[in-house]
């Protein structure tokens, strides 16, 4: 299906370029969401007349995309997952927790704008690209730990994926393989 696109579109088009889409594409994403009109001579008549509204709107988006964009990049935020000693998480981060961490933050950013390609399934640090507007995107750095503690540690620059720096000491000095336990050596003392 050939549509005309309204606004610029990633990996599509500019605003006003005549393409050929997939029509389910169309049917269910370009046209409900007003991204995007069927290409006909009514339509591009229609177009013509409205690129200036068009322009100036898509215009004020980019500024106010631009204008969250220098809060948000650059910001790093804690999210706290249980998680076992290799720093394989019990579950994931996904596009849906990245959005709400960023609401509770007081940035209103939905769910489609994360750009994740799959969910996180790890601890540690992880930059995330969050797309404002299709010409404007911010980074923001995730710092996924077990408890905020080792989160400040892990920003810091420890690896936690390790028995040894989940809990404090090296784990092997404190099983010290010189002293065993002899059951017999306690039982020949009190016979005597």
């Amino acid at each position: 299906m050939d549509v005309i696109l309204l606004e610029r579109i990633a990996r599509l088009g500019q605003m006003g370029d005549v393409v050929k889409v997939k029509d389910g594409f169309a049917r269910n994403f370009l046209l409900p969401q007003g991204k995007a009109l069927r290409a006909n001579e009514a339509n591009r008549k229609k177009f013509e007349s409205q690129r200036v509204e068009l322009e100036a709107r898509n215009l004020e988006r980019k500024q106010e995309a631009e204008a969250v964009a220098e809060k948000l990049d650059g910001q790093s935020f804690i999210v706290v997952r249980s998680a076992a000693e290799t720093g394989q998480l019990y579950g994931s981060v996904s596009a849906r927790d990245i959005a709400d961490v960023l609401d509770e933050a007081g940035f209103k950013i939905g769910r489609s704008q994360v750009e994740l390609k799959a969910p996180i399934k790890l601890i540690g640090i992880t930059d995330v690209t969050i797309s404002l507007h299709a010409e404007v995107t911010a980074t923001i750095t995730l710092n996924i730990a077990r408890s905020a503690d080792e989160a400040e540690r892990q920003a810091r620059g420890e690896t936690l994926d390790s028995a040894e720096a989940i809990y404090g000491d090296d784990i092997n000095e404190a099983a010290n393989p010189d002293e065993f336990f002899d059951p017999n050596a306690e039982e020949e003392e009190g016979e005597e």
